[in-house]
């Protein structure tokens, strides 16, 4: 099937007259020549804030001229909708209008803006408005009037030919196909003004382009994640080594990353790229740790997705801010997108009034990239209670399988016991009775159990100890309630749930 181009569907939207095709993207220069292209013989003006109302370009001979001859510094948005509706001066044109986010805030002109699309869809007015915004505000006046636009992505074939272009623009020579290869992929997810913006600081730099230009782009994608404010980066400091059992959950990551550490062999010899995992279970018990081990074990940036962040002011803000997070994970890819408390990030799928319809929206807007979703970015969603998930979301094709979390076994607890005292007092490790601590705490989670080193370790501390005792980490066990006492009947009904619906356990028997 032919892919359907951003230029395409732009043309395809003024030929079919829509009224306002929203476009979300930082490179204005780069849609005001796509704009121009499009719409053929018809007029283009431009209102922006810092130059006025103008004819913005026209193509002549394949020549852009700036025509001035209608600039109008002094005209703010208003006076452009009143003149060019009342008087017909839209008429006939195509007008682009920059930076658009802060005055759809104003009843006033979106009042304008419907009054302009309703002669529109009377046939008494021939326009189409064009904005062009890295912010994507919608009111609710002029949803049914406007079509949102996003710029794709750049291909592993145009990303080459702006790097070539540019070698031979500045006479740098020819890259060894390999390199080339390895940079093309770092630069899948950013736009042509940003690749050519890192090959010029590189070149500049350095008067070369080699390897180390690959960190000037990581270091690119670091700062998309901190301007965008929609994903988190998270630091990475656990391994596989500081979770204790979880045992098959941790031998299928393992086979997972061998995956991706080797993508383009694991392509030709027919492996599809791991979706994903969901990990559910009682609070406590490694699933969090799990999910910031394997970007460890991958490599990979870790990302953290927020559905707090994502929900926006306006109409179809919130579905915008989700494209978003998933284009900037694609972008930031290979890398693990956490999706933490998957239940509490879609509560309320399903039920009446705006917020949820907007949930509705998102979860559908998540599900379809799960189920479609080629990029290397390997999603590790976390739940504590399985029930409150849509059963949408469980079905095959959205995440590569389904672990369930179990309080530790006995086994399990040692292992536990010993990586917190190893990590704070090692010197002390040989001399604690561990098969003695793990008796007394049956029914605990490992975030209790490490709650109990610690508190063992002050305490030692406090009473000026030369050293941690067995018997300073059972007076805390002592002064700490299991998670099982507190949530026995919850643990009961989630555990009969994993089972009835067959999901794999984490954990090897003891």
């Amino acid at each position: 099937m032919e892919k359907i181009t951003f230029e395409k569907k732009l043309r395809d939207y003024i030929d079919a007259k829509v009224p306002i095709i929203y476009i979300e993207s930082f490179d204005d220069n780069k849609i005001e020549k796509m704009v121009l292209n499009v719409v053929a013989r018809r007029t283009v003006l431009e209102w922006n804030e810092m130059d006025g109302y103008f004819v913005r370009k026209r193509v002549e001979e394949g020549k852009e001229i700036i025509m001035h001859e209608e600039v109008r510094e002094d005209y703010g948005l208003q006076d452009v909708l009143k003149t060019g509706v009342y008087e017909k001066e839209l008429n006939r044109r195509v007008l682009i209008v920059k930076d658009v986010h802060s005055y759809l805030e104003d009843p006033k002109t979106v009042a304008m803006f419907k009054n302009a699309c309703l002669k529109i869809e009377d046939g008494s007015l021939d326009t189409t408005f064009i904005f062009i915004s890295e912010i994507v505000k919608v009111p609710r006046e002029l949803e049914k009037y406007m079509t949102l636009l996003q710029e794709d992505f750049l291909d592993n074939d145009e990303i080459r030919q702006v790097i070539v272009e540019f070698l031979q623009s500045y006479s740098v020579g020819h890259l060894h196909e390999d390199l080339l290869e390895e940079i093309v992929i770092a630069f899948k997810g950013l736009s042509q003004l940003e690749i050519e913006t890192i090959l010029a600081l590189a070149f500049s730099s350095k008067g070369e382009i080699d390897r180390e230009t690959i960190d000037l782009i990581i270091e690119q994608k670091q700062q998309m994640i901190q301007k965008a404010g929609i994903l988190e980066m998270v630091p990475i400091k656990e391994s596989m080594e500081d979770i204790g059992g979880l045992e098959n959950l941790k031998e299928w990551i393992q086979k997972k990353s061998k995956i991706l550490k080797n993508m383009t062999k694991a392509e030709e010899y027919g492996v599809e790229l791991p979706k994903g995992v969901l990990i559910a279970g009682v609070p406590g018990c490694g699933k969090s740790l799990n999910a910031k081990a394997s970007a460890k074990l991958l490599e990979v940036p870790l990302l953290k997705l927020d559905m707090g962040r994502l929900m926006g002011k306006y109409v179809g803000e919130s579905e915008s801010n989700m494209r978003r997070a998933i284009a900037l994970a694609e972008a930031i890819s290979p890398c693990v997108l956490w999706v933490d408390e998957l239940e509490k990030a879609f509560a309320g799928i399903g039920g009446d009034g705006g917020g949820a319809e907007v949930t509705t929206r998102l979860f559908g807007q998540f599900l379809t990239w799960m189920q479609e979703k080629k990029s290397a970015v390997f999603v590790v969603a976390t739940a504590n209670n399985i029930m409150k998930l849509p059963p949408e979301l469980m079905r095959k094709g959205r995440f590569d399988e389904i672990f369930y979390v179990n309080l530790p076994s006995e086994r399990e607890r040692k292992t536990i016991f010993e990586i917190h005292i190893k990590k704070r007092r090692p010197n002390d490790l040989k001399n604690i009775d561990i098969d003695k601590l793990v008796g007394k705490t049956k029914g605990y989670s490992g975030a209790d159990i490490e709650g109990i080193v610690k508190e063992g370790i002050e305490s030692a501390f406090v009473k000026e100890k030369q050293s941690v005792t067995t018997e300073d980490i059972l007076e805390a066990i002592e002064a700490t309630h299991s998670l099982s006492e507190i949530m026995k009947e919850e643990i009961d009904k989630l555990e009969k749930e994993y089972k009835n619906r067959k999901f794999k356990n984490a954990s090897k028997g003891e």
